[in-house]
């Protein structure tokens, strides 16, 4: 049985299959999915895919790809023909090839679709129609306009856009009629074939081709004589309408993609490498693990690595959304595709290709794009039993005029407005669109959600778990009080104190002689410098013996009542205190506790506004813990938790009711980011914790992760009201449809601009801040 981490973990990092995988653990593979045009495409696909015995496929129509889980003994073959055979083109999203020699190309996610030329088609396609178009509709609908033989020239205009400028769901039909199957184009072929072959007919058999005849306009069906009735405004503005319809969806979509694609795009193309003594242009791909490359001011940094030479500040912002530049040095951590700012730095190579952070931040941000929430699912089920539902009301509708009235034409009208009116590309559009505009502009922001299921997660949390180290605190010893005892200077003791702990690499120590450089600048010499493990350290400074510590290092001397006041105040409020004496007296006390990040406090305000209530968990003593929850604001604390136990801690919240929120940075945080309804782990924590969250906040600052609840709950809004409307809209229409309230023609307009209004609704992600 898998534990919650190992689900998290393997959901949360998808593999890109090959042919071969173990029977354990089924292999992953991507596919480009071509001649979708429909959400019930979308469904018809996963369906036959999913009836392969062992294989587990979602498709996106937004994306157009499918993500498929498959066992061994299918191929990757085995699903293209699948799809093929239902009707539609599909190729495998792989890596490249490696090279021998050279480490391969970074690929931090699947190339793009080959879009553009498909969106050139497609204008060129709504111009022409819409020129031809264009007159029919207006000598229709302004019957002063109209002249002798009007309607000839009226069919001369429309029969192309009806032919040729709705070929693609001509074609569209024609192919899913093959495969027994019906989607949004074979309403719209349907309705708009019948009007025109209904306007031939009336044309060339009826009355409605004689040279006085004028036609009426009526937004609803208005009975007349069929055999003087042309539809030749409605086949042709209907194509108009969708084909508009159509492109303004694809390059909303094309713009709600644009995140993704921005950030693959972040990545330096070219680097300065160190060979031989010599500095040689290369390829990023050629980058190896060790290799040393020079990083020039205003240059990108190739690749993630380790600062081996030079000091400098990096821009992170278009990774983390943190415009403060970050100051590096020797020994400092860097990402590929930040900014140098300022000095020269030589990096060598930690990480490569798709082990970069750019490379994990690409794929999370797709693999949370290529999934499914739970009311898409039920959107994507109903979408692909609409289609035939429509069909069957619409024919019913054509029965029940032609029973009530014994109209044919209003009949023949009313059907064909069900028919245009019903199509459920708003359905189809309404999760995917809003997933692709709130995680990339999550990626922007420097928050990664793993997964459209993530954000139903956020919705439901009432309590959030705060790890101390490292999210609250910085994690690191800080110098935070110096107290001297009677007539003696501050500034001295920290001066003395510092120079002797500067010797030692003890945490504390550091802590202290940072602290006095940062206060006081360059300090004096030490010599004959001893250590005392676990009492503190001596020296001689400035020819006086100085001793730093506590206990048997310092006994015999007396402690001033003031310094065991200060002493005692500073191990109540967490810090550890330490005693300075020389010349054979005790003179000070300096205390060091790990410093709370500046942003926790706001942090935690903002997390209580979202209606959240902060729980402070740690492994440390309570009196250090409860120190710490008093400055950042957080009334519950739950201290001395060993690390295997902090899962254990948050099912107990859990049992109590609540629904749990953890933001942890550490490996002792992963179980319990695993166990948390929602996890929220630090980007500079470890990989286990950020492989174990459900949300990756690259910068380590705690209002993050408000940021991230505020963008999830938003994204959740927006997907809510695009479905409510897509449902509202088809469930209002047809009715109006069947009761001939709507003109076939703005019935087609509707529907069109029901899926651009959804769209648009999603973009408005894009201004998130």
């Amino acid at each position: 049985m898998s534990t919650p981490l190992q689900d998290k973990q393997e959901a949360g990092i998808a593999r890109t299959g090959t042919d071969s995988a173990s029977a354990a653990e089924p292999a992953q593979v991507e596919l480009a999915v071509g001649g979708m045009t429909c959400a019930a495409c979308a469904a018809r696909i996963e369906k036959k895919l999913n009836r392969m015995e062992g294989v587990s496929a979602s498709v996106n129509y937004a994306t157009e790809k499918a993500k498929v889980s498959y066992p061994e003994g299918v191929g990757i073959d085995d699903l293209v023909a699948t799809v093929v055979k239902t009707g539609y083109t599909a190729e495998p999203i792989l890596p490249p090839e490696p090279e021998p020699g050279p480490e391969p190309e970074p690929d931090a996610a699947s190339p793009e679709p080959p879009a553009d030329s498909r969106l050139a088609d497609l204008r060129h396609r709504l111009l022409v129609s819409v020129v031809l178009a264009l007159p029919v509709v207006v000598l229709a609908m302004v019957p002063p306009l109209q002249f002798d033989n009007w309607q000839w020239l009226s069919l001369t205009l429309a029969a192309p856009v009806v032919v040729w400028g709705g070929w693609p769901f001509h074609r569209a039909t024609w192919t899913n009629l093959r495969h027994g199957a019906a989607t949004m184009d074979t309403l719209v072929s349907i309705g708009t074939l019948a009007a025109f072959g209904w306007s031939l007919w009336a044309l060339f058999l009826g009355d409605a081709g004689m040279p006085h005849m004028r036609h009426g306009f009526d937004l609803t069906v208005d009975p007349d004589q069929g055999t003087s009735t042309i539809y030749l405004e409605v086949a042709a503005g209907v194509i108009g309408f969708l084909l508009l319809g159509r492109y303004l969806e694809a390059r909303s979509k094309r713009s709600a993609g644009a995140a993704l694609r921005a950030l693959l795009e972040l990545g330096a193309k070219d680097v300065g490498v160190l060979r031989g003594g010599r500095e040689v242009r290369v390829p990023v791909g050629s980058l190896r693990v060790g290799d040393r490359f020079v990083v020039r001011p205003g240059e990108k940094v190739a690749t993630d690595g380790t600062v081996a030479e030079g000091i400098s500040a990096l821009d992170a912002s278009m990774l983390t959304g943190e415009s403060l530049p970050v100051d590096v040095g020797p020994g400092d951590a860097v990402t590929g595709a930040t900014v140098n700012v300022s000095g020269r730095l030589v990096v060598e190579a930690t990480r490569v290709g798709a082990d970069t952070q750019l490379a994990r931040m690409a794929r999370l941000v797709e693999d949370a794009q290529n999934g499914k929430a739970q009311v898409q699912r039920l959107a994507d089920r109903i979408s692909g039993i609409f289609v035939p539902v429509v069909l069957v009301i619409a024919l019913g509708t054509l029965v029940g005029w032609l029973l009530a009235t014994d109209d044919v034409t209003a009949a023949f009208t009313a059907a064909v407005a069900v028919l245009i009116i019903a199509c459920p590309c708003a359905l189809g559009l309404a999760t995917p669109t809003a997933l692709l505009v709130g995680t990339g502009r999550g990626a922007q922001l420097g928050i990664l959600i793993k997964g459209p299921e993530v954000l139903e997660s956020t919705r439901r949390v009432d309590t959030v778990v705060l790890d101390k180290t490292g999210t609250v605190t910085t994690g690191r010893m800080a110098l935070r009080t110096v107290v001297a005892a009677g007539d003696t200077d501050e500034k001295n003791v920290l001066r003395l104190a510092g120079a002797v702990e500067h010797a030692s690499e003890h945490p504390v120590a550091r802590a202290l002689a940072e602290g006095a450089e940062e206060r006081l600048g360059t300090l004096p010499a030490v010599s004959a410098f001893a250590n005392e493990a676990g009492l503190g350290v001596r020296g001689t400074v400035e020819g006086l013996e100085v001793r730093v510590g506590r206990g048997a290092l310092l006994d015999g001397l007396p402690v001033p009542e003031e310094l065991t006041r200060a002493k005692a105040a500073a191990e109540a409020d967490g810090a550890t205190a330490v005693l300075v004496a020389w010349d054979g007296r005790v003179r000070g006390l300096l205390a060091v506790a790990d410093a709370v990040k500046e942003s926790s406090a706001e942090a935690v305000r903002e997390l209580r506004a979202l209606g959240l209530r902060p729980v402070l968990l740690t492994g440390d003593n309570r009196a250090v813990a409860e120190a710490v929850a008093r400055e950042v604001g957080i009334d519950e604390v739950v201290a001395e938790v060993l690390p295997q136990d902090k899962a254990a801690e948050v099912r107990r919240l859990q049992a109590g009711g609540r629904t749990v929120a953890m933001v942890g940075d550490g490996v002792n945080d992963a179980a319990a980011l695993a166990t948390a309804d929602l996890g929220l782990a630090m980007g500079t924590g470890t990989d286990a914790a950020i492989e174990a969250g459900d949300l990756t906040l690259v910068r380590g600052d705690l209002r993050v992760a408000a940021d991230a609840i505020r963008l999830s709950r938003r994204t959740l809004g927006i997907i809510k009201g695009n479905l409510f409307w897509a449902f509202g809209y088809n469930v209002a229409a047809i009715p109006l449809a069947a009761a001939g309230l709507l003109n076939p023609m703005i019935a087609g307009a509707a529907m069109a601009f029901s899926s651009v209004f959804v769209v648009s609704n999603s973009l408005r992600l894009r201004t998130f801040t």
